[in-house]
């Protein structure tokens, strides 16, 4: 069965304080996972945490080189890596605790969202906060 992404999730995703572990941010401006985290940052509020394997600190937030490495809670884990990593990734929010997995746009694992569902995260797959904040 197909993933549906739920508008009410995204909402509260969106609107409520949290702690979000980008993954696949790094100091490249270029990409869009930098565009992205610095929106989710200044424009939602949130806090962001860098996961990467190079641990870099971006706009001024600690980095680190995975999930098991982020000390603290956190509530969304925002999955920045091509589709067939982003199972890894999932599995590795289920077992960091986190609340919710938002695979962004073109990053689609039918059978890691179904993991996460089950484990009891929210699950938005397939599009970008950015987009979402803007409807």
């Amino acid at each position: 069965m197909a993933h549906v992404n739920d508008p009410a999730v995204i909402r509260r995703l969106l609107d409520e304080p949290g702690r979000w572990a980008i993954v696949g941010l790094s100091t490249n401006t270029d990409r869009t996972a930098d565009g992205v985290a610095r929106f989710v940052q200044r424009e939602l509020g949130k806090e962001i945490v860098p996961v990467h394997p190079k641990a870099e600190a971006v706009h001024g937030a600690e980095g680190y080189a995975t999930l098991a490495d982020v000390p603290g809670d956190i509530d969304v884990v925002d999955v920045f890596v091509r589709s067939a990593l982003a199972g890894a990734v999932v599995d590795q929010a289920i077992d960091a605790g986190a609340r919710a997995v938002w695979l962004q746009l073109g990053v689609v694992d039918e059978e890691a969202a179904a993991r996460a569902a089950a484990a009891g995260l929210d699950v938005v797959m397939d599009t970008c906060p950015v987009i979402e904040a803007r409807r």
